[in-house]
């Protein structure tokens, strides 16, 4: 597929948003651990969406993420308390975007818009208007709809049912390569923001479209 997409998914969590912004946050809360804590509360959120998605217990994804953010103090030996927990978790509603985000998706006008997120309403509301990207994107969905996990392909299917466009004529951008995969396997085209530059996953299946950065996606639909 080469023509110009009808609409445009977006992954959230960083694709849009960085979500080690939280670094900071933890490092004036315990000094010389921020980025640890950040690694390793990003890293048990996204396993437990695959683990409650293979056991069948589906919770919304702030549950989740205090889930692991309490795993993540207690790897570290460190003792938060609610104060403290709050605190962090406040700032998933007030992530920062990477630097280009705002810039490339200003040049995808006439495109439509939209975010697919594994974030509950409640989170990815109030953080794509704190962000002031809700004046550039017009829908935000959540697997909360479907009470499951990505990538399975029930949640590609709901940008495709909500949106009201074919398959083949949604674009998916997301900078976890499982995440791109997913969405291809459904049949979106997809795009990989490898800001990392890591190796693509040995899943059977790549991106269609291997990105350093968003700013490059403009070029790429136009």
């Amino acid at each position: 597929m080469t023509a110009r997409p009808a609409a445009l998914v977006f992954d959230a969590y960083g694709t849009l948003f960085d979500v080690h912004s939280v670094t900071a946050t933890a490092e004036s809360i315990w000094p010389g651990k921020g980025t640890a804590l950040s690694q390793l509360w990003r890293t048990k959120q996204l396993e437990y969406t695959w683990l409650r998605s293979l056991m069948g217990r589906y919770e919304d994804f702030a549950h989740v993420t205090e889930s692991a953010l309490r795993y993540a103090c207690a790897g570290l030996k460190l003792t938060p308390d609610d104060s403290k927990l709050a605190q962090l978790l406040k700032c998933y509603l007030h992530l920062a975007t990477f630097p280009e985000v705002s810039e490339a998706l200003g040049q995808l006008r006439g495109i439509r818009l939209a975010i697919l997120s594994n974030g509950s309403p409640a989170m990815l509301e109030p953080v794509v208007f704190n962000s002031g990207l809700h004046g550039l994107i017009t829908d935000v969905l959540s697997v909360h709809e479907v009470r499951i996990f990505k990538p399975d392909p029930r949640v590609y299917r709901l940008a495709v049912d909500r949106l009201g466009v074919p398959v083949k004529a949604i674009g998916f951008v997301s900078s976890n390569c499982w995440d791109a995969i997913g969405a291809k396997a459904f049949g979106f085209r997809t795009f990989w923001v490898n800001r990392a530059g890591a190796p693509v996953d040995e899943l059977g299946v790549r991106p269609d479209h291997e990105l350093a950065s968003l700013a490059a996606l403009p070029g790429l639909v136009s």
